[in-house]
């Protein structure tokens, strides 16, 4: 039988339990995923701390890899609140499919396509003075990214192209899956050259020396936007609006990043 006491204590346990549920709730509808292109991992690891700070309660999640992928994801219906393409293709294709709010698509900073090269290889001394040399037998590996998923690999197909060294360079390729993965194939002396952004060779300045800035058909812009499917679209709003903001753009300028 319960006395009192024993009744009271059990209501109070249960209250306790019940607040703890509530909260767990309320904490898990503030968690939010944010897909963005793999060369914008350190920027918005710090872009996602900052917009903490300013919205308590709030959790950001990122996912990060090739724009391509993260778009696949997308489709395939992960829970995913907002999306950071390395490319103005991908995020067209993303609103072709409709999976973009209305109104929440925009530009939040440009890179640079830059030909980088081990820092301890024969290269890194004399380093190839154009696209052309890269003809040469002393670069017999060249990187990139996959071009039909990552950014980065269609950018510089482009470039090739525009330069007459398609035939001469496909038997040289060796394709990263990400712009990240092209990076660590540089900084381990895998390759003997590679294509990556900017402000991914100054992540690896010690291992890789950036050895020409590429020129590019398109600029390459990043765009950002809300996710339609979005169960979060207030808080996605609201981080949309913080990468744009002063304080965003210092994040991303800080990263190597440009203004769009």
């Amino acid at each position: 039988m319960n006395t009192p006491r024993r009744s009271a204590r059990w209501l109070g346990q249960a209250t306790l339990l019940a607040a703890f549920s509530l909260g767990n709730v309320a904490l898990h509808a503030q968690e939010m995923v944010v897909s963005a292109a793999a060369s914008l991992t350190n920027a918005f690891q710090a872009m996602g701390q900052a917009f903490e700070k300013t919205r308590p309660g709030v959790k950001v999640t990122f996912n990060f890899a090739a724009s391509g992928p993260l778009l696949a994801q997308i489709q395939q219906g992960a829970p995913v609140d907002v999306f950071a393409s390395a490319d103005q293709e991908t995020m067209d294709r993303a609103a072709k499919a409709g999976l973009l709010a209305d109104g929440s698509r925009a530009d939040f900073a440009r890179n640079t396509l830059v030909l980088i090269v081990p820092a301890t290889a024969v290269a890194a001394t004399t380093p190839p003075q154009t696209l052309a040399d890269l003809g040469s037998a002393t670069y017999r590996r060249i990187a990139t990214g996959t071009p039909s998923s990552v950014p980065v690999g269609r950018y510089t197909v482009a470039a090739v192209q525009d330069a007459g060294l398609a035939a001469a360079l496909t038997p040289k390729w060796i394709y990263g899956e990400s712009v990240r993965q092209v990076l660590n194939y540089v900084a381990r002396g895998e390759v003997d050259a590679g294509f990556v952004y900017r402000t991914d060779a100054l992540i690896e300045k010690d291992k890789t020396r950036i050895a020409l800035t590429v020129p590019t058909r398109t600029p390459v812009s990043y765009p950002i936007a809300q996710v339609a499917a979005s169960k979060n679209a207030a808080v996605g709003k609201d981080f949309v609006a913080f990468v744009r903001s002063d304080a965003g753009q210092r994040i991303l300028d800080g990263f190597g990043f440009s203004k769009p």
